[in-house]
């Protein structure tokens, strides 16, 4: 009973691993080449093979060793490359707004 449980989880933890890998590598596809030198991190090719290999472990290669790997980075991918990349090609939240827009609203310099 408790080792259903335990295989349970054990799968719930793989398809995550495997979503995650694949989200990361479908955003790494989306961005230019370019963006990539621009924000100082690795060639796209790079992080398109890092990241493809991590899903294909994900998909057919059951040691965890590798698939923790593949985890690391992805981790890797979200935490820092995004972000660089988000801030280089202008993909934050903005909608719009003058330069002097803060958090609650436009900044009117006190008066």
């Amino acid at each position: 009973m408790l080792l259903e449980g335990f295989n349970s989880f054990l799968g719930l933890l793989y398809t995550a691993m495997l979503v995650l890998a694949v989200v990361a590598l479908v955003m790494a596809l989306m961005v230019r080449e370019d963006a990539y030198r621009a924000a100082d991190k690795q060639k796209k090719s790079f992080w398109l093979i890092v990241l493809g290999v991590a899903v294909a472990v994900n998909l057919w290669v059951p040691w965890l060793f590798l698939q923790l790997a593949g985890l690391i980075a992805t981790i890797v991918f979200f935490v820092d490359v995004r972000p660089a990349l988000k801030a280089v090609t202008g993909g934050g939240r903005r909608r719009g707004g003058s330069s002097s827009d803060g958090p609650y609203g436009p900044y009117n310099g006190g008066r």
